[in-house]
């Protein structure tokens, strides 16, 4: 079972997310709804025909918005999981549309960790997978930006020792 695989086939992989994720994702959220409801709030403050219409749209966009801050993160948070073996990088992701990444650790070519103002806000980083799949890069976000650290040096560790051409 150490290769992610049952006998149903793929098992989720054993780790959720930092639950500070969820903040972080909430946060995400409202800056994303806030800017759009600020500028047709404005305009309708200042297009007296058009009033009505804008001011009724940046309430429900308003509404929709903060409905999706507090539920959508929740519902992520429940189905992201992450794993790292001796074998591979298994990332599940995804609500509606479910995706499975397996990065092979013999296809590591490069390990990184980045922490963008939110993230070190809310003390989480993300680990960034690059392999040589034309998929792109398997990504972990959501995690304490400490053991995010400690998983990229482990990751280079189990690459280094790894046979094989990351190609």
């Amino acid at each position: 079972m150490a290769t992610g695989e049952g006998a149903g086939g793929l098992r989720a992989p054993a780790h959720t997310l930092d639950p500070r994720a969820v903040g972080w994702w909430r946060a995400q959220w409202l800056l994303l709804t806030v800017l759009p409801v600020v500028v047709l709030a404005v305009l309708g403050v200042f297009v007296p025909a058009a009033r009505f219409w804008l001011l009724l749209s940046a309430a429900v966009l308003a509404v929709l918005g903060t409905g999706c801050a507090v539920l959508v993160p929740l519902w992520w948070f429940r189905t992201h999981r992450w794993e790292v073996t001796d074998e591979a990088v298994y990332v599940r992701t995804g609500v509606l549309w479910q995706e499975w990444r397996i990065a092979p650790m013999s296809r590591i070519q490069t390990v990184d960790t980045v922490r963008g103002p939110l993230e070190q806000l809310y003390r989480l980083a993300t680990v960034t997978v690059t392999t040589a799949s034309s998929k792109g890069a398997v990504r972990i976000e959501g995690l304490d930006h400490e053991m995010a650290a400690e998983l990229a040096e482990r990751l280079t560790r189990i690459t280094q020792d790894t046979p094989g051409d990351a190609t």
